[in-house]
């Protein structure tokens, strides 16, 4: 192995921080030895804070209406071929009930951004999943909202929100959507979210169309700066219609030694082996958690609106039950040496 490319990641390893064009220099050389000595780094901090835990969490996509228009999104507003669907409350919160049953403590309620679901639709469902559960944590992945909508949910007992930034450079972000999203708005979500006391996730797409090494060291350093208590990344993969449905995918080979370098900068965070790496390859998942992640996101969804929540091409998991889905799972993480718990999976440290 390259002597220079050792002594970086040895760097990263001893001081959880590199400048981005070292951040850049290791991306661009990205190569099997690199990916191996990352992914020991990062297991050991994974093993350290987390042990063999992998926690779950039931995601429930309730609606699959979007008022943007993002260009790489299956749901974006425009795509006319997409079927359209809204959960009813009682159904969501059944959903929650269903999974609670099966061990899950964690409900992720994801969505587009649908304004049909208003502030108080949204602090309603929550209340009666509490009400229900009190020890279910309650995830919320349903984009950009002011902060007194914000406010107003984790009044009502929302623990966590996902808001993936997609990209930390802005130049790239205007590539990837319309003119009226902003990426100042977005990083201040994040910010408002961090600051009302939610557990926060970030998250970017690997290799996505016209994005670089350059691009993707900037996502890093901005993980290691801002320090959300959980990442996902996953692997661009194209939609057919979508202005990039002819757009080459993000490779396994990528999303791993990203996910291990993510793992080394913020030792403590949850890291999810989404359905994304799932999707590109049938162990990608299991591969993820030997990268160094320690979460993954069955699917509580109703399964005949599941093929309906496409975000992209050929998404795996769309016909299975809950039950069917979380024993193959506890199968699959178990076959590389990890066990998957009944347990809210909080952020080692956050409460602290």
């Amino acid at each position: 192995m390259d002597t220079k490319l050792k002594s970086l990641l040895e760097k990263l390893n001893r001081e959880h921080s590199l400048e981005l064009e070292e951040y850049q220099l290791l991306i661009e050389n990205i190569n099997p030895d690199l990916m191996k000595l990352a992914a020991e780094y990062a297991v050991k901090y994974q093993k350290e804070y987390y042990g063999n835990r992998v926690f779950i969490r039931g995601l429930v996509e309730f609606t699959n209406y979007c008022k943007n228009d993002c260009f790489y999104c299956g749901i974006r507003r425009d795509n006319r071929e997409c079927e359209r669907y809204r959960l009813r409350m009682d159904d969501i919160i059944s959903c929650a009930d269903e999974g609670y049953k099966l061990g899950f403590r964690t409900v992720v309620l994801q969505g587009g951004e649908d304004l049909a679901f208003k502030d108080q639709d949204i602090c309603n469902i929550i209340k009666g999943i509490k009400a229900a559960h009190p020890d279910m944590v309650v995830t919320l992945s349903i984009g950009e909202r002011d902060h007194d909508s914000y406010q107003a949910y984790f009044d009502a007992g929302a623990d966590r929100y996902l808001l993936r930034h997609e990209t930390a450079n802005p130049e790239l972000y205007a590539r990837l959507h319309p003119g009226e999203m902003s990426f100042l708005h977005r990083m201040n979500c994040l910010q408002d979210l961090k600051n009302i006391g939610y557990q926060v996730g970030a998250g970017f797409m690997v290799q996505s169309p016209g994005q670089t090494a350059g691009d993707l060291a900037m996502d890093l350093k901005f993980i290691e700066e801002f320090k959300p208590d959980m990442c996902g990344i996953g692997p661009f993969i194209s939609h057919k219609d979508t202005p990039f449905a002819k757009e080459k995918s993000g490779t396994l080979e990528m999303t791993l030694f990203l996910l291990s370098l993510l793992r080394i900068i913020y030792p403590q965070m949850l890291i999810p082996a989404t359905t994304a790496l799932g999707t590109i390859d049938p162990k990608g998942r299991e591969k993820g958690i030997l990268a160094g992640a320690n979460v993954v996101m069955p699917n509580l969804s109703p399964t005949n609106v599941r093929k309906m929540y496409s975000l992209y091409d050929n998404k795996i998991c769309t016909g299975e039950e809950a039950a069917e889905c979380i024993n193959c799972l506890k199968g699959r993480v178990s076959s590389v040496g990890y066990e998957i718990v009944e347990d809210a999976g909080n952020r080692v440290g956050f409460f602290d």
